[in-house]
């Protein structure tokens, strides 16, 4: 299996898609109830829903990001606020943290060679 994609919510869907737009995703569906996007590395997509409301999730949406601190300093000029800057994490991972206009949570991170071969990765191959 492979994952699709991952949809989240928006309140206000000009202005979801202004945001992620200007974080440099690439849109390749457009209604007034539905927007979808594809990341510049990979084949991954992310969509956004339009609803009346948000619900608090505890989901939160990672994008990886080889530059991460000069994107996230690109991303802060374009005055994109951040909740927290880059900081490494015990779990080796490089992480900042923001939200959407809908409050969904995002992290942007680099974890290199740890994102799928941490050194306590459990081997389940036998």
């Amino acid at each position: 299996m492979n994952l699709n994609q991952v949809t989240l919510p928006a309140i206000d869907m000009r202005e979801s898609v202004r945001f992620y737009l200007s974080l440099g995703f690439i849109q390749i569906v457009d209604t007034a109830h539905y927007a979808r996007f594809m990341c510049l590395e990979g084949e991954a997509t992310f969509s956004l829903s339009l609803v009346e409301e948000t619900s608090t999730s505890n989901t939160t949406i990672y994008f990886e990001d080889k530059h991460l601190d000069s994107t996230v300093e690109r991303l802060r000029n374009k005055g994109i606020v951040f909740e927290s800057m880059p900081e490494d994490k015990p779990y080796l991972w490089r992480e900042a943290e923001l939200h959407d206009p809908a409050g969904n949570k995002i992290k942007m991170y680099w974890a290199g060679e740890n994102r799928l071969n941490p050194p306590w990765r459990v081997d389940k191959t036998g």
